[in-house]
Formats: C-alpha cells, structure tokens, sequence
C-alpha cells in the first residue's frame, strides 16, 4: 500500500493536483483530480501487478 501512495503523490504531484485515498471494504479508492493522472496510476498498478478496478 505504501508504493501505491507514494506512486498516487509522485503522479498528482508531477500534474499539479490533488489526490485522495478513501478506505473500502476491500483495498482502497485512489481518486485523482483528472482523467490522465488516474490512467497512469492504472499503468502503475499493472507494472506493479497490483490487483485493481478502473472504476
């Protein structure tokens, strides 16, 4: 979880915006500001292998 909040801030960070984590009952939401700042952090969990849902 710790790689997937510093690669959420590296990426947020690079676009100059905002980004939130928000607990579930299974993982966590990561919500970005924009459209292309989420689609890389999808990249990122797949290069990661990191199980996700582009919701």
């Amino acid at each position: 979880m710790d790689v997937l909040r510093e690669e959420a801030s590296r990426i947020a960070r690079a676009a100059k915006i905002d980004w939130s984590i928000e607990r579930a009952d299974e993982g966590a939401h990561f919500c970005f500001e924009n459209a292309e700042a989420k689609k890389t952090f999808v990249t990122s969990c797949k290069r990661f292998d990191m199980p996700h849902r582009d919701a």
